[in-house]
C-alpha cells in the first residue's frame, strides 16, 4: 500500500504541474503576442509620423506654388501692356516734335497740349513714368544710353543734353534716356 499512496503523491504531483503547464503556457503566449503587438503599434505611429510629415511637406509646397503662381500671373498683368505702351511712347515723341514746330511758327493749339496730356496720363495709370534728366547731372548708364560726348565746361562725365526722353514701367526702364555726355575740354 505504500506504493500506491506513493503513485497517488506522485500522479498529483504530475497533474498539478500539468495544469499548470498549459496556464503558463498561455502566458508566454500572450506575453510574446503583446510584446508583438506593441512592436507593430511602434512601427504603426512611425509610419502614421513619416505620412503625416510628408502630408504636410506636400501642403507647403502647394502654399510656395500657389505663392509664386500668383506672383507670376501679377508680373504678367503688370508688364502685360508693355509692348503697346512701347509703340505709343514715338507717338509721345511725335507730339512733342509737332509742338515745338508749332510752337517755332507760333500756330501752337491747346488741344494740341490737351491731346498730349491726356495720352500722357492714361499711360500713367498703365505704369509708365518718364526718367528725369537734367543737364549737369552725372550720366547714369542704368537709366541713360549715351549717344555723344562732347567738349563742354562741366565736369567730365555730366549730361550735356537729353536728345531722347526715357521711360521707365512700373520701374523697370523700358527705354532709357538717349543724352551727350561732356568729355574733358583737350587744350591745343
Amino acid at each position: 500500500m505504500p506504493d500506491d499512496i506513493q503513485n497517488q503523491a506522485n500522479n498529483q504531483q504530475t497533474s498539478q504541474s500539468s495544469s499548470h503547464e498549459p496556464e503558463s503556457d498561455k502566458l508566454l503566449e500572450n506575453v510574446d503576442e503583446a510584446k508583438r503587438l506593441q512592436e507593430e503599434i511602434e512601427k504603426l505611429k512611425k509610419q502614421n509620423e513619416e505620412y503625416l510629415d510628408g502630408w504636410k511637406r506636400a501642403k507647403a509646397e502647394l502654399i510656395n506654388y500657389k505663392k509664386e503662381d500668383l506672383a507670376r500671373l501679377e508680373e504678367v498683368a503688370r508688364f502685360g501692356s508693355e509692348d503697346l505702351i512701347r509703340e505709343l511712347i514715338p507717338v509721345l515723341d511725335s507730339f512733342d516734335l509737332g509742338l515745338i514746330t508749332l510752337e517755332k511758327g507760333g500756330l501752337a493749339s491747346k488741344g494740341f497740349y490737351m491731346v498730349r496730356s491726356q495720352l500722357e496720363d492714361v499711360l500713367k495709370k498703365r505704369g509708365l513714368e518718364r526718367i528725369m534728366v537734367s543737364v549737369g547731372q552725372p550720366f547714369d548708364p542704368g537709366l541713360q544710353e549715351s549717344i555723344a560726348e562732347i567738349e563742354s565746361n562741366l565736369p567730365a562725365g555730366q549730361v550735356v543734353e537729353e536728345v531722347e526722353k526715357g521711360y521707365l514701367l512700373h520701374g523697370r526702364v523700358l527705354r532709357p534716356a538717349r543724352v551727350k555726355v561732356s568729355v574733358r575740354k583737350y587744350e591745343k
